[in-house]
C-alpha cells in the first residue's frame, strides 16, 4: 500500500480527535509498541517502544535508544484537532416540525464550506455503569444531517461577501419531528448501549465528504481535516519506518491547537515535559541537558499560493503544491524557524534528495500561527516549523498535492533515522 493510499484510508475515519488518537494508537500497536499510563511507573527497557495517552485526543510515543551517551530527544509534534462546529450540553432545538441541533463553532473555520453538504456526529460519550463512568469512541457512520442556505431569492447578498451568523446560520437541521425526541436514547440507539445512562459527550459535525485523488493525473489530493492529519499521519509513517539512531525519538499529536493549544492535553499542558522528564528520571539521566542537546520539528499545513489570490502571497517565496515540504518562518515568531534551526531541516533535505520550500506571510497580511513557540513555552527546544503545502486551508474539505506526501514521510524518516548531534556551536548530522 502506498503513502497516499494509507493516508486516505486513516484520514477517511478520522471523524474527530479522538478518533484520529485511536488511529495513531492502532498503528503503533501493529508496530509492538507498548501503552504506559500517566497515573503508573514508566517501566522502560533499552530499545523500547512505548506511548502514553491523555484525555484520548492527544498522544506521545517514543523508541529508546540501545546505545550509552549523552541522552537527547529528537521530537516532531503535530496536532490532532480540526476547525468544526461542537454540539452544545442541550443540543435539539424544535422549529416548528423540524429538529435542528444546537452547535458552536471550533476554531476557526470557513462557515460556508459547511453548507448544503451531507454532515453527521462523532466524538465520544461519557457512559455511566455500576458508578464508573467511561469514555467511548461515537461516530454516526451515515448521512445524518445539513444546514441549509437560505435560498437567494431571500438572500441577494449571499454571493457578495455574506455574513454568516453563527448562532443562526449554521444550525444544522437533523430531522423531521414526528412525537417526542429525547436525544440521549437517540445516542444510546445509536451507540448500541443497552447497559448504562449516558451522563456526557463531546461531540463535533463532521463532513461526510471522502478523501479522492483529483486531477488530470491523480496529481492532487481533497480532504477533509488535512489541517493537520495529514502532517500528523505522514510523520507518524516516516516515525515507524526510521531505523534507530543514538537519540530518543519522539512523536507527540495534541488536541486543541484551533483553539489555542491551552488545555491539559493542549501544546501548552505539562503533557510533553512530564514524559521527556519521566524518561530521563528513568534512564538516570539530567533534564536540562538533555533538552539542551535536543531538538523539535513542529509540523502543520503550510499555505500554497492561491493561483487566484496570488496578492496575498509573498511575491519571492511562492510555495507550490507538490513542490515539497515546507518551512515556514515570521519576524514575530509565529513560527519557530530561524536561520540556525531551518539550516538542519534543508541540510537533511540535501543529504536525502528532499525537496523544499520557504514560506513567509506577506508583510501586510498577518498570517497564521501553530503550536511550537507554544510548546517551547513548557518545553524549550532549538525547532523549526514545517509542514505540507495545501490549499483552502481551514475549509470542511482542503487541497494538497499527492506527491508532497511521500516528501513529508520521507523527510520524517530521515529526521528520525539520522543521528543529529546538537552542541552551543555547531549541529552535526551523521
Amino acid at each position: 500500500m502506498d503513502y497516499l493510499e494509507r493516508l486516505s484510508g486513516l484520514l477517511g475515519k478520522s471523524y474527530s480527535p479522538y478518533h484520529a488518537i485511536a488511529n495513531i494508537e492502532g498503528e503503533l500497536k501493529d508496530q509492538g509498541f507498548e501503552e504506559l499510563k500517566e497515573s503508573e511507573p514508566f517501566n522502560l527497557l533499552p530499545g523500547g517502544c512505548y506511548y502514553v495517552k491523555r484525555n484520548g485526543s492527544s498522544i506521545i510515543a517514543f523508541k529508546l535508544r540501545q546505545e550509552k551517551g549523552p541522552l537527547s530527544f529528537k521530537i516532531a509534534s503535530a496536532h490532532s484537532d480540526s476547525p468544526t462546529f461542537k454540539l452544545k450540553p442541550s443540543p435539539i432545538i424544535e422549529r416548528g416540525d423540524l429538529l435542528l441541533l444546537n452547535t458552536e463553532p471550533y476554531g476557526g473555520g470557513i462557515y460556508s464550506t459547511w453548507m448544503d453538504r451531507p454532515l453527521s456526529i462523532a466524538g465520544r460519550l461519557l457512559v455511566e455503569e455500576n458508578g464508573i463512568i467511561s469514555p467511548r469512541l461515537f461516530a454516526i457512520d451515515r448521512d445524518l444531517c445539513s444546514i441549509p442556505n437560505l435560498c437567494i431569492h431571500f438572500c441577494r447578498d449571499i454571493n457578495s461577501g455574506h455574513n454568516y451568523n453563527p448562532a443562526k446560520d449554521t444550525l444544522p437541521i437533523l430531522g423531521v419531528k414526528e412525537g417526542e425526541f429525547d436525544f440521549k436514547e437517540f445516542l444510546k440507539r445509536e451507540a448500541g448501549i443497552e447497559n448504562g445512562n449516558i451522563i456526557g459527550s463531546d461531540l463535533f459535525l463532521y463532513s461526510r465528504q471522502k478523501p479522492a485523488k483529483m486531477g488530470l493525473e491523480g496529481e492532487l489530493f481533497s480532504s477533509p481535516r488535512l489541517d493537520d492529519l495529514a502532517s500528523a499521519y505522514t510523520v507518524l509513517f516516516g516515525f515507524l519506518e526510521a531505523k534507530a539512531s543514538p537519540q530518543v525519538e519522539v512523536y507527540c499529536c495534541f488536541d486543541n491547537e484551533e483553539v489555542g493549544s491551552l488545555t491539559r492535553q493542549g501544546a501548552h499542558s505539562d503533557f510533553l515535559k512530564n514524559t521527556l522528564k519521566r524518561i530521563c528520571d528513568v534512564l538516570g539521566e539530567e533534564y536540562e541537558p538533555a533538552l539542551a542537546r535536543s531538538f523539535n520539528l513542529s509540523v502543520d499545513n503550510a499555505h500554497a499560493t492561491h493561483p487566484n489570490y496570488s496578492e496575498v502571497s509573498d511575491p519571492r517565496n511562492p510555495i507550490s503544491l507538490n513542490g515539497g515540504i515546507v518551512i515556514k518562518y515570521n519576524a514575530n515568531q509565529s513560527y519557530t524557524s530561524d536561520g540556525l534551526s531551518s539550516s538542519l531541516v534543508k541540510a537533511l533535505c540535501l543529504k536525502h534528495g528532499l525537496l523544499f520550500q520557504e514560506f513567509a506571510n506577506k508583510s501586510d497580511i498577518r498570517g497564521g500561527s501553530t503550536l511550537g513557540n507554544i510548546s517551547n513555552s513548557e518545553v524549550s527546544l532549538l525547532s523549526c516549523d514545517i509542514g505540507l503545502p495545501q490549499l483552502a486551508m481551514h475549509s470542511s474539505n482542503e487541497l494538497m498535492g499527492s506527491k508532497d506526501v511521500e516528501s513529508m514521510v520521507n523527510l520524517s524518516e530521515a529526521y528520525y533515522g539520522n543521528s543529529i548531534l546538537i552542541s552551543p556551536d555547531s549541529i552535526t548530522i551523521e
